[in-house]
């Protein structure tokens, strides 16, 4: 399948749905379980069910901020290398969120866009991603 803006996202089904719903329920029926019988080992419980959540959470979080990292220095050097002169001394004027945007641009029309985010027409990664023609795929992740 062709990647491009409707279907760049990931999503792991057993990872974001089946154990995402499953920690939930152990931690809704480990409420359920102390409000009906209070004590420590039910409090445990609850307690284990937050720490699944927060792990959870976290799981995800971590490796998406090194991955968004990552890019920022992927696409500094990018930039340097395809951009005109004149729109290389704007590169630190670009937002990380931006350049997370700009990330799947082809090489043909990335001074184009840049220039439009420079020039306040596109801010938001979710609008430069939809104005981008020639979307170049992210085949390396797992």
């Amino acid at each position: 399948m062709t990647q491009n803006f409707k279907n760049h996202a990931r999503f792991v089904p057993l990872f974001h749905f089946v154990l995402s719903l499953m920690i939930l329920a152990f931690l809704l029926i480990s409420a359920w379980n102390l409000i009906r019988s209070p004590g420590l080992p039910s409090a445990m419980g609850v307690l284990l069910g937050l720490i699944l959540v927060l792990v959870f959470y976290y799981a995800r979080g971590f490796p998406l901020a090194v991955q968004d990292r990552l890019i920022r220095l992927e696409m500094r050097l990018r930039l340097r290398e395809t951009l005109p002169a004149e729109l290389q001394s704007r590169i630190p004027d670009l937002t990380p969120e931006q350049l997370i945007g700009l990330r799947f641009a082809g090489d043909g029309e990335l001074a184009g866009l840049v220039q439009r985010v420079l020039d306040g027409d596109l801010s938001e990664c979710q609008e430069i991603k939809k104005a981008i023609q020639d979307w170049q795929a992210d085949d390396y992740r797992c």
